[in-house]
């Protein structure tokens, strides 16, 4: 088990004293980390990089800092419920971006 999903993700001590929750703990810790691991390859290298300097890999603790760890304002207005980010356009670039990469052309099946 690599370091990383042990400090990260905050699994250095297992849930249960049973094995098939923690089975499970740990299948759901390794597909977080390799959707990480993938917006951190794809999202945070080249030049829409949002943090000081070129890298080629960046830690699980960067990718959640810099893309997912994000402060929104909860707008309840005319029966709808808006996040609101406020004016940060260079993480949303980011995101916007990973999501054109990681989308499904239409009309293939998923």
């Amino acid at each position: 088990m690599p370091s990383e999903i042990k400090t990260d993700l905050d699994l250095e001590r297992l849930p249960s004293g049973k094995f098939a929750t923690n089975d499970l703990v740990l299948h759901l810790a390794q597909l977080a980390y390799n959707i990480l691991r993938l917006m951190g390859q794809l999202g945070m290298t080249g030049e829409l990089s949002p943090v000081r300097h070129p890298a080629k890999r960046r830690r699980i603790r960067t990718v959640l800092q810099e893309l997912v760890h994000r402060a929104a304002l909860v707008i309840h207005k005319a029966r709808q419920i808006i996040l609101d980010f406020g004016q940060d356009i260079g993480r949303m670039m980011v995101l916007n971006t990973l999501r054109s990469r990681l989308r499904y052309p239409r009309g293939t099946p998923c």
